[in-house]
């Protein structure tokens, strides 16, 4: 029960991305946002990805991939409208 609770949010709390994704796009403006913290946050999750997909917990996994994923879109809008 508590691995799939912990699964759910693995995946679910990347997802919170999303509504930022879409409000820099809909602004086309990313000007509240730093593009140091976007690259610098962006950089450590790339950095964490090896050991996320070698990881045997599968919370840990999920989360390495959407995260990723959905981040990898966050720094790429910040710096698309800087």
């Amino acid at each position: 029960m508590v691995k799939t609770i912990g699964l759910i949010a693995a995946v679910a709390m990347p997802l919170w991305n999303i509504p930022l994704i879409l409000k820099l796009e809909q602004r086309k403006s990313s000007k509240d946002i730093s593009v140091a913290w976007a690259v610098g946050v962006w950089v450590c999750i790339v950095l964490m990805v090896p050991a996320g997909l070698t990881s045997a917990d599968a919370v840990f996994r999920a989360f390495t991939v959407v995260n990723t994923i959905l981040f990898t879109a966050v720094a790429i809008q910040v710096v698309r409208y800087r």
